[in-house]
């Protein structure tokens, strides 16, 4: 009997696996530190390349968090080595208190007036009369889409825009990349050109940004003059004769306007800058 129980006991008992060794914890942690330091390479590569993006876009970001918090009375410095300083606006800058921003040494300023073939800057009017009654020199601007007739967006903005002698040319702003066709697109900017040129007897300016121009305006428009959007740079890359106004930030602030607005320099002195305006008509 006792012979029985202890053998049927025996038989029961679980079976124990052998333990097996345990790996160091330096072992365990190898991998995925190694990938964590790869990571972090990769990153400090990313950054080192696209640094000037990655902190305007942070910036940007924070910007549009806080902007509950302007008042109106923020001010950028002015950038150094240039003169003639200017902005450009639309009704996205709302109410602007004008006078304001002429005593913070705004030379010029640009007006949104039109884009398309039917939209008309519901700020214009204003904007365009008031800039000029506190002595700030202005012009008006034509947003271009790149998939309409081009002599249609010519006729919107002639008859939106009553330009006289002591004004700015006119301007057209290419830089929509969401074209069908880059020669149609072409052809489209060319007949806006010549058409406002007929009608003011002045030759527009072209407004675009560096990446757009180099990729599908470079070598087709070189007769007319550039006004040449370029961030994060210490200057344009392109030839200092190849362009007359610099936009150099998009992210700036003037007293008399709540909010960022673009700040451009002209490159030459004041006296160029009076020489640009249309002139009185030969009577």
């Amino acid at each position: 009997m006792c012979v029985t129980f202890v053998m049927a006991t025996l038989m029961n008992r679980p079976r124990t696996r052998p333990i097996a060794p345990r790996r160091p914890a330096a072992s365990r942690w190898r991998l995925p530190l190694l990938i964590c330091l790869g990571l972090l390479l990769a990153a400090m590569v990313f950054y080192g390349r696209n640094w000037r993006q990655i902190n305007r876009y942070a910036r940007l970001t924070y910007a549009k968090y806080t902007a509950h918090q302007l008042t109106g009375r923020e001010k950028t410095p002015l950038l150094t080595g240039y003169t003639v300083h200017g902005i450009d606006v639309s009704s996205y800058q709302g109410r602007i208190d004008w006078q304001e921003v002429a005593e913070h040494q705004v030379r010029f300023a640009f007006i949104k007036a039109t884009e398309g073939v039917t939209l008309r800057d519901s700020r214009f009017q204003r904007n365009w009369r008031e800039a000029r009654a506190v002595g700030i020199y202005r012009g008006a601007y034509h947003y271009f889409q790149p998939n309409y007739d081009g002599a249609q967006q010519a006729d919107l903005f002639v008859r939106n825009v009553p330009i006289a002698a002591g004004d700015l040319p006119p301007v057209l702003d290419v830089e929509d990349p969401k074209f069908h066709d880059v020669a149609v697109m072409r052809r489209n900017v060319a007949t806006w050109l010549r058409l406002i040129e007929r009608h003011y007897g002045v030759r527009p300016i072209l407004y675009t940004n560096y990446n757009f121009y180099k990729r599908h305006l470079a070598g087709h428009f070189d007769k007319y003059p550039l006004w040449l959007a370029h961030y994060e740079v210490e200057k344009p890359l392109l030839p200092r004769e190849r362009w007359i106004i610099w936009q150099h930030s998009d992210e700036s602030h003037v007293p008399g306007i709540r909010g960022p607005v673009d700040f451009n320099v002209f490159q030459g002195n004041f006296a160029m800058l009076l020489a640009m305006r249309i002139p009185e008509k030969a009577e």
